[in-house]
């Protein structure tokens, strides 16, 4: 999911680069291990033989080395800072309750979609009637949020909600997203993302 970040920001920078998948559930790749032995977790943008951890911070990375090209982040100080609020909300938020979707049942899980739905509605908030967060263009927010969209169909079927009919402006603005090539490129189809979601769940005992 966040390597997906990395992928449109070097999309949208008309960056060449070469991908390689990891296998996150049985054995990480002595490359990986090597590039980041400090939490051993992708992505890891590798560029001149040095390597950029973390995806929010690799995305910066891409946006400060290609600044030319593609502007990501705002040129306007507060803007900017107001970006990678929202990006880090993305993170705080987003991540850990659409985790509890999956990972809980019952009340709980209740519970959990409650808190998904308004953390949603807090982004609906701030989108507006902008067609995306970083105004007429993608921007850093969208880039950060995005790739949550490839998990929607995984949520609402462990779920058994519909998240277009509680958050309308947000799914529009994911379908919107999706029509630009750098993002419909990255993202996985969800349905492989909904059989990985399976296989994690086993793996924890959560089925």
């Amino acid at each position: 999911m966040f390597g997906m970040r990395v992928q449109i920001a070097l999309a949208e920078k008309g960056v060449k680069y070469e991908y390689r998948e990891e296998d996150l559930l049985t054995k990480k790749s002595d490359l990986l291990l090597k590039m980041n032995p400090v939490h051993k977790k992708i992505p890891v943008l590798i560029h001149n033989g040095k390597p950029v951890c973390e995806s929010l911070i690799a995305v910066q990375y891409v946006e400060e080395v290609w600044k030319e090209k593609y502007p990501i982040l705002p040129s306007d100080p507060y803007q900017r800072a107001q970006a990678r609020f929202w990006a880090d909300y993305v993170d705080k938020k987003i991540y850990d309750a659409g985790r509890k979707i999956w990972a809980t049942k019952g009340e709980e899980q209740q519970a959990a979609k409650k808190e998904f739905i308004e953390c949603l509605r807090v982004l609906e908030g701030e989108l507006g009637d902008k067609p995306y967060f970083g105004g007429d263009k993608l921007g850093y927010v969208d880039i950060a949020l995005v790739p949550f969209y490839s998990w929607f169909y995984a949520y609402e079927t462990c779920g058994k909600f519909s998240i277009e009919a509680e958050c309308p402006k947000f799914v529009a603005w994911a379908k919107r997203c999706m029509q630009r090539e750098s993002v419909g490129k990255s993202l996985p189809d969800p349905h492989r993302v909904y059989e990985f979601l399976l296989q994690l769940k086993k793996r924890h005992g959560l089925d």
